[in-house]
């Protein structure tokens, strides 16, 4: 009898920590993905894991993203070209309290391991996410594809300090300040020009960096940096108000291919 109890009023401790995280209202009808989670605080990445039971993977996962991207860990393989048909179908960039993401019409897609991955949205982290060999880059692009399955692939491209980048600032120009705010794009926004002209990268098994932390992802992360302004890269921290970077994640098992 008394374990019967213990066990109900354990139960009913974990509804009680669940049910306390759950979203919250968005002012005057703003949309607001996922409030219940953060980059700081009680809410913040160490917390993930038991805000909710659908983000139990950010908590107990063994193939979590980002990692660090060290020589220790990498294997040289025989990694295939990407074939990466990319288009400008970008139609609006939306400020979710997270991110600045931009949302596209799943036309553009890259093949890998023989399936097409259509390309959903892309957003932005600053600083980096991933490190190589424990360096941290001061921003960082995901491309989130989907295949027909469901399955998941996501594209990683790391930023350095220089000139202004073109192709980015048609996304600045429209940058969403307020959360939950979204605009439409009135400018074309080709994703692929915002790729390294060099395509080498590495690849490892990993997980979405947001919560639900799902496992499964393929990554393929571009080795040669591209550029962004220091003007640039400030707006976006301005806007974003916090750095939006999950720590990184122990590596395990896995190997890194390069």
């Amino acid at each position: 009898m008394v374990r019967k109890l213990l066990l109900t009023a354990v139960g009913i401790g974990f509804v009680g920590l669940w049910g306390g995280f759950a979203s919250e209202k968005a002012p005057m009808g703003e949309k607001i993905e996922h409030p219940q989670w953060s980059y700081s605080g009680k809410t913040g990445p160490k917390y993930w894991g038991y805000l909710s039971p659908e983000y139990i993977m950010c908590a107990i996962g063994k193939n979590q993203s980002p990692i660090d991207l060290n020589e220790k860990y990498m294997v040289k393989a025989c990694t295939r070209p990407l074939q990466i048909n990319y288009v400008a179908d970008a139609v609006k960039v939306l400020n979710n309290g997270h991110t600045i993401k931009v949302i596209t019409l799943g036309k553009s897609y890259v093949v890998i391991d023989g399936r097409k991955f259509y390309l959903r949205q892309f957003h932005f982290h600053a600083p980096s996410e991933h490190t190589v060999n424990g360096e941290y880059y001061p921003f960082e692009a995901h491309f989130v594809h989907t295949d027909d399955e469901g399955n998941i692939a996501v594209i990683g491209v790391l930023f350095k300090l220089g000139k202004t980048n073109k192709e980015l600032q048609k996304i600045w120009d429209y940058m969403p300040t307020k959360v939950g705010q979204e605009n439409l794009l009135l400018t074309k926004v080709n994703p692929y020009l915002l790729l390294p002209k060099k395509k080498d990268y590495y690849r490892y098994n990993g997980s979405l960096t947001t919560p639900p932390c799902s496992e499964g992802v393929r990554w393929i992360i571009f080795k040669e940096p591209v550029e962004i302004s220091a003007e640039q890269l400030n707006l976006f921290k301005e806007v974003m108000g916090f750095p939006n970077n999950r720590p990184i994640q122990p590596i395990n098992a896995r190997k890194i291919l390069k």
